[in-house]
């Protein structure tokens, strides 16, 4: 089967990168949890809890997506996907709702920047690594920029972990709608296939296709 039409955008954050961890060194080391917390979400949920809690969550963020950057993981089973999607002639996009500095960042880190390191010293960009282009990296301040983007270049397929992108009106009608969604027991009904993990991504393409 050819696969040379499909165009796949995928998200960044929590998407391709996980934070579970820097997340949780991060809420430690600044006395914010109690040590139990395992997951981005259990941090802040906690985090939630205290007063003035909202900001400090906000602040923790800032550090993970900025200055603490190299410490985030490359979610299992994304670079597979990837490096298949790439050997059967698909065109990758990765479109990012991420504004170019956080509010609660004191150090002032450019975190468009701090991504594109992220990638590139996980051979994104490389021939014999994920052979992505600098060039189909996309950025954008608003989540509507990113919709906005995601219908301008032409995807086929959008991969995202937020079920909010694809409630959007403004979604482009057309492109098929692939929610990775790990912990997820119920999720509002969104017109989205819902994925468990990146293999499960790589059987739904890939399974019977290649």
């Amino acid at each position: 089967m050819s696969f040379a039409g499909f165009r796949i955008g995928i998200d960044f954050d929590n998407t391709i990168v996980g934070y579970d961890d820097v997340m949780c060194r991060l809420a430690s080391e600044r006395g914010l949890i109690g040590g139990s917390e395992r997951t981005k979400r259990a941090v802040r949920d906690r985090i939630r809890q205290r007063p003035g809690g909202e900001i400090e969550w906000q602040k923790v963020q800032a550090l993970a997506y900025g200055p603490r950057m190299a410490e985030a993981v490359l979610l299992e089973g994304a670079d597979e996907f990837i490096r298949r999607c790439r050997r059967a002639g698909m065109a990758v996009f990765i479109v990012s709702h991420k504004t170019p500095f956080a509010d609660y960042d004191e150090t002032g880190t450019d975190l468009r920047a701090a991504a594109m390191a992220w990638m590139t010293a996980q051979r994104f960009f490389e021939a014999d690594g994920l052979n992505l282009s600098c060039g189909d990296v996309y950025f954008e301040s608003t989540r509507a920029g990113k919709i906005a983007r995601i219908e301008q270049i032409g995807c086929s397929h959008f991969i995202d972990d937020l079920v909010e992108v694809f409630l959007e009106p403004s979604f482009p009608r057309g492109v098929e709608k692939l929610l990775l969604a790990p912990d997820a027991a119920t999720v509002p009904d969104a017109g989205a296939a819902v994925m468990s993990s990146w293999r499960a991504l790589c059987d739904y393409f890939f399974s019977g296709r290649d």
